[in-house]
């Protein structure tokens, strides 16, 4: 089996925020407006948009431009902290290459 080949790309984020997205965060604008550092625990989905190469002269890495075309926000605390918890969980299984929770995850 042959190893991938790793690209470090830099991603950027596109800013235009599509109806689906957009809907789905209405619900929560007022509570977003109001609490400056507030967080909230959402699941997206992200698209690719656009990716850019240098040419070979450029002293630039590659970037991809990456859209959230879906996005669910927990509702309460029960999903809140549920989602917090996939969270840690995908964290620990990103990180545990070569380590001794790499089994476990």
């Amino acid at each position: 089996m042959s190893t991938p080949i790793r690209i470090d790309a830099d991603v950027k984020f596109d800013t235009k925020v599509l109806a689906d997205p957009a809907e789905a965060l209405e619900p929560f604008s007022s509570e977003m407006f109001k609490q400056r550092r507030g967080r909230w625990m959402a699941i997206v989905e992200l698209a690719h948009v656009e990716r850019t190469e240098p040419g070979p002269d450029e002293d630039k890495n590659p970037t991809v431009k990456i859209r959230v075309t879906q996005i669910e926000v927990a509702a309460d605390a029960v999903t809140d902290e549920h989602l917090r918890h996939l969270l840690r969980d995908f964290y620990v299984r990103r990180t545990s290459e070569g380590t001794l929770d790499e089994h476990a995850a």
